[in-house]
């Protein structure tokens, strides 16, 4: 069985990083965007938000990287959770584990044009050539991405 999900998106609010003794967690919003164009020919937008969690060390580059508007690609599974607001209401809320992040801003920036094209080989390899270093994050391996 799979539990895998790969968007990409901008994040709706500055990530909001939290300590504990032994971990960190970042948590952020992402918002994904598609047009289409309606029965009546008119182009529409539809924006789907996403409660995005990293953990561990990701939690720190994340922080020290990501803003407001700053365009990613999230790698990651999908969890659900159940908690008891301050009524003691029973609630519900999905939220995507990312495990694997890639930044596709420019260095220091919120330029869209920083990113790069995933089924191009020839413009990845260019781009990447050009591109600022920018870190990228995996939560399997030890190397932290700078």
């Amino acid at each position: 069985m799979v539990n895998k999900v790969i968007l990409i998106g901008n994040l709706g609010k500055d990530p909001e990083v939290r300590n504990f003794e032994n971990n960190s967690v970042a948590n952020f919003s992402l918002a994904t965007s598609e047009t289409y164009t309606d029965k009546n020919g008119e182009r529409q937008t539809l924006t789907e938000w996403h409660n995005i969690s990293v953990w561990g060390r990701g939690a720190e580059t994340v922080q020290k990287y990501l803003k407001k508007g700053s365009k990613v690609y999230i790698e990651g599974k999908i969890t659900y959770r159940k908690y008891q607001d301050k009524d003691g209401v029973d609630r519900y809320t999905t939220d995507i584990k990312a495990d694997t992040f890639k930044f596709l801003d420019s260095a220091g920036g919120n330029n869209t044009q920083g990113g790069e094209n995933f089924g191009n080989p020839q413009q990845q390899q260019q781009q990447q050539q050009n591109k600022p270093s920018t870190p990228d994050y995996n939560s399997d391996g030890d190397d932290l991405p700078f």
